[in-house]
């Protein structure tokens, strides 16, 4: 049994549906990810999202967030570089919109990176869709050279660059941490004025910086309660910032573990039975959720391709009731 899509409904979204490729994990293969990504479009799914990380360390500095013990997930053993992903899969496509969910910005010169993204987006004819963050790993921040003391205030710049090379032509930069010397760089962004940026971002700092600099939020593992609190606090910002508030969209990135029966003790969001998952989705609806798009990597199940490709066939097929 799958979810009831009649429950799905995301407001004026009815029709969107969105996916995760697997980039993670065993399952992250030159057959799964063009066979998910072919067969998501041709039924009719509106987007594609990958995740990034980079080491998978033996004894780890900083505890994962996103499970009880912080230890890391087997599957972050085995990782297809994101861009590389949806690049791949770019040629194989015509349709579907290809998102990261996140690079993390303090492993990225983001002059190196505004050069792929445009690339990407270039190649797609023009759907792409960035998700970024902070990062969390002191480990991986160690391999790339970052100072994870100083990552929101390198983002402060980081994103200010980033656009200025995707919408200005000579383009010149002087910062703290980066400087660009007034240069062409003729090659643009199909979609105007630059790709959608997504933030993960969960602290007051980074939700800030959000509301002054980002197009949206992309939230994960947050109860509804604490996603429609903070999605309030960033709109209230931007518009404190000179912005419109409603300009501000949240996609959420939804770790989908589907349960037989339901969970009756407390519970993560999108853990549970359809219709647990279902009151998930319709209230990230309620609360403003423009996308919310589920990830099975990590559930039981979600390193085979065949479970990847029986899920996709299982949701498109609701859709239609």
């Amino acid at each position: 049994m799958w979810l009831n899509t009649r429950h799905l409904c995301l407001g004026g979204y009815h029709e969107n549906w969105f996916f995760s490729l697997p980039n993670i994990g065993p399952v992250a293969t030159t057959e799964s990810v063009t066979k998910v990504a072919q067969r998501a479009e041709a039924l009719g799914y509106s987007s594609l999202w990958t995740i990034e990380r980079l080491l998978y360390p033996v004894k780890l500095q900083t505890p994962y967030p996103g499970t009880p013990d912080g230890s890391l997930p087997e599957a972050y053993r085995h990782v297809l570089d994101p861009l590389d992903a949806l690049t791949f899969v770019a040629g194989q496509t015509t349709k579907i919109r290809l998102g990261t969910s996140v690079l993390d910005m303090p492993y990225h010169n983001p002059v190196v990176l505004a050069r792929r993204l445009t690339a990407l987006d270039v190649l797609s004819n023009g759907r792409l869709c960035v998700g970024l963050g902070l990062g969390w790993s002191k480990d991986e921040m160690d391999a790339t050279g970052a100072d994870i003391t100083k990552r929101g205030a390198r983002a402060d710049e980081f994103l200010p660059l980033l656009k200025a090379i995707w919408t200005t032509n000579p383009v010149e930069f002087h910062g703290k941490f980066f400087d660009l010397p007034k240069s062409y760089i003729d090659l643009k962004p199909v979609q105007k004025p630059h790709p959608p940026i997504y933030i993960g971002a969960f602290v007051p700092a980074a939700l800030k910086r959000l509301a002054r600099l980002a197009d949206g939020w992309n939230p994960i593992l947050l109860p509804v309660p604490v996603m429609a609190q903070m999605f309030e606090s960033i709109k209230q910002t931007a518009k404190e910032a000179g912005r419109d508030p409603d300009s501000i969209s949240m996609v959420v990135h939804a770790l989908l573990d589907l349960t037989d029966k339901p969970i009756d003790k407390e519970r993560n969001i999108f853990c549970g039975s359809c219709d647990q998952i279902a009151e998930d989705v319709k209230g990230c609806a309620k609360i403003g959720a423009k996308e919310v798009f589920f990830d099975p990597a990590f559930s039981p199940g979600g390193q085979s391709l065949d479970r990847w490709l029986s899920l996709l066939e299982q949701l498109r097929g609701m859709m239609d009731v």
